[in-house]
C-alpha cells in the first residue's frame, strides 16, 4: 500500500473528520471537495489495496492534482463537477461506506489574486469555482437590480447595510464597471466603513456574492441527498462547515432524517417515521492546538452522521 506524503500544513480537523468516516481498507469512499487533496490522502492512506477513493471537484486545478493522484494511484477515480451531482456518477453505483465534504472557498483559491475571490488581492471579479461555467460576479453584478444584489448580501451575508451597498453599486456601475475585486471591496468599504473591527468590511458581501454565484446552499442541499442516496447501511457521512448558513443546513439534514418530527396537537394519529441517519455527537470543533496554528480552522464545524439500515432502524 502506497504512503501519500501530506500537506506540510494539514487540512481543518484532518484526524477529526478521518476518525469520523472510520475508515475500512475495502471500503469505498468519496471526497466531494478535493481541493489540494490534504484529506484524500488521508483517506488514501488508511485504505488496503481493495479500497477505492472517488474524488470530486468543481476546480479544474483541484482535478489537474487529483489527476495526477489517480496516475500515482490505481485505487483513485476522479470526476470534475459538484458533489451535488455525485449520485450520477457511475462509481457511486456499488454504493458508498463513506462521504466527506469539505464546504467553502480552499486557501488556495483564496491565494490566487486571478480567481476573484479575495478582496485583499486585487483581481479580475470572477469568484467562480469553475471558471469554465456560470456567470462570474462580475457579469452578475453588472446586471442585476438592486434589489436582487440586496437579498443576496442579507440572506448569505447577513450584511446589516445590503440595501445600501447595493443601491450603490447600482448607481456606479453605469459609470465605472466594476470588474475588480478591489473596486468592489473600496465601495463597500465606503458604505459601510472600517470602524474598529478587525473584520474587513467587504467580509460578508463577498461571502454572499461567492456563495450566490457558486450556487453553494443549493448543491450542499442536493449533494447531502445524494449522499444519503448512495451510502451503505453502516456507512458515514462528515461534512466540515465554516459558517451558520451552511452548518444549519447539515444540521437540520441530520436531525430530519435522525429523529421524528415533533408532534402535532391537530393530528392525534402519530405518523409513521424510519429514521435514515443515526447522529454522532453533534457538533465538534476544532482543537486549540489546531486553532492556534490555523485560524481558520476557529469557525470550522464538523458534523458526523452514520446510516442506518432497515433491520436496525426497524
Amino acid at each position: 500500500m502506497r504512503e501519500h506524503a501530506q500537506p506540510s500544513h494539514l487540512p481543518v480537523m484532518f484526524a477529526q473528520a478521518l476518525d469520523g468516516l472510520r475508515v475500512v481498507g475495502n471500503g469505498r469512499y468519496l471526497d466531494g471537495t478535493f481541493g489540494r487533496g490534504g484529506h484524500a490522502r488521508g483517506l488514501l492512506d488508511r485504505l488496503g489495496p481493495d479500497g477505492r477513493l472517488l474524488v470530486m471537484d468543481k476546480d479544474p486545478e483541484a482535478i489537474a492534482m487529483a489527476r495526477s493522484l489517480a496516475d500515482e494511484d490505481a485505487r483513485v477515480a476522479v470526476y470534475r463537477g459538484s458533489f451535488a451531482d455525485l449520485a450520477g456518477w457511475d462509481e457511486t453505483l456499488p454504493g458508498l461506506d463513506g462521504v466527506f465534504f469539505d464546504l467553502g472557498v480552499s486557501s488556495p483559491q483564496l491565494d490566487v489574486a486571478e480567481r476573484g475571490f479575495s478582496f485583499s488581492k486585487d483581481g479580475p471579479l470572477d469568484m467562480r469555482m469553475d471558471p469554465d461555467s456560470g456567470e462570474s460576479a462580475a457579469n452578475w453584478l453588472a446586471r442585476a437590480t438592486d434589489t436582487e444584489i440586496a437579498d443576496v448580501l442579507w440572506t448569505y451575508g447577513e450584511e446589516k447595510l445590503s440595501r445600501k451597498i447595493a443601491r450603490t453599486i447600482v448607481a456606479r456601475r453605469d459609470d465605472t464597471p466594476i470588474l475588480r475585486t478591489a473596486q468592489l471591496a473600496e465601495l463597500i468599504a465606503s458604505v459601510v466603513g472600517r470602524g474598529d473591527s478587525k473584520i474587513h468590511p467587504a467580509t460578508r458581501s463577498f461571502q454572499a456574492i461567492r456563495i450566490h454565484i457558486n450556487r453553494e446552499l443549493e448543491d450542499l442541499e442536493r449533494g447531502l441527498d445524494a449522499a444519503l442516496a448512495r451510502l451503505k447501511p453502516g456507512g458515514r457521512l462528515a461534512v466540515i462547515s465554516f459558517h451558520s448558513l451552511e452548518d444549519r443546513i447539515v444540521k437540520r439534514f441530520i436531525a430530519a432524517a435522525a429523529k421524528a418530527p415533533p408532534g402535532n396537537r391537530r393530528m392525534p394519529v402519530a405518523q409513521d417515521f424510519t429514521p435514515s441517519l443515526r447522529d454522532l455527537g453533534g457538533a465538534q470543533r476544532a482543537e486549540s492546538s489546531e486553532t492556534t496554528v490555523n485560524p481558520r480552522a476557529r469557525s470550522a464545524v464538523l458534523r458526523v452522521a452514520e446510516k442506518i439500515g432497515a433491520e436496525a432502524a426497524a
